[in-house]
């Protein structure tokens, strides 16, 4: 059976899977109230993570980062991740956590940074930017379906137009990227 997956949106579709996850964005770091609890039920957490391109104190983020992968960690979730101008230390935190996997969400990194990040079995997930940046489309390209996620986040697009997309830029019939996908998120959630 056909199913396509939305690792990440804002605006879900009952056809479409899509993960529940809970988490405090790098955003909020300085009005945070991490509470263990409030992670019950949640299938990931998310969107967690580092944003250097915003005014929040780096310090707060990175306590509240280190506070949620503990949690994920312990809790055995996986993590999707916001990373925005932070590639490096985003790996140098993550390096101390025995995690079930880390899906960087909304990635526009290099083909080089999507290589160390495979390399250390991470997840990449994209979405509509790979129209508008070379760039990421070339790490799109590079990113073995092993590792591939797709999502829609804010974009107005529909996930099957952003599945179009992205098969288009790799090259690859969609049937193909559909089936890689459904692999990897029945791995990680164990459906």
């Amino acid at each position: 059976m056909r199913r396509l997956i939305d690792i990440h949106t804002h605006n879900p579709h009952p056809e479409v899977t899509s993960p529940m996850m809970v988490g405090i964005h790098p955003w909020d770091a300085e009005k945070a109230e991490l509470q263990e609890q409030m992670f019950s039920g949640a299938e990931a957490i998310g969107e967690i993570g580092l944003d250097y391109a915003c005014d929040v104190d780096r310090v707060k983020q990175k306590e509240l980062f280190r506070a949620q992968l503990a949690i994920a960690e312990k809790m055995q979730l996986p993590v999707v991740l916001h990373c925005v101008r932070a590639f490096a230390p985003t790996l140098e935190i993550l390096k101390n956590y025995h995690l079930k996997a880390v899906i960087f969400h909304g990635f526009i990194g290099s083909k080089e940074q999507a290589a160390e990040a495979v390399k250390r079995g991470h997840f990449l997930s994209f979405g509509e930017s790979v129209k508008r940046s070379p760039k990421t489309a070339v790490a799109l390209q590079n990113t073995p379906l092993e590792n591939l996620f797709l999502e829609t986040d804010e974009s107005t697009l529909s996930i099957e137009e952003i599945y179009s997309i992205a098969a288009e830029i790799r090259g690859e019939d969609m049937e193909t990227i559909i089936n890689a996908i459904t692999n990897n998120y029945d791995r990680l959630f164990q459906l």
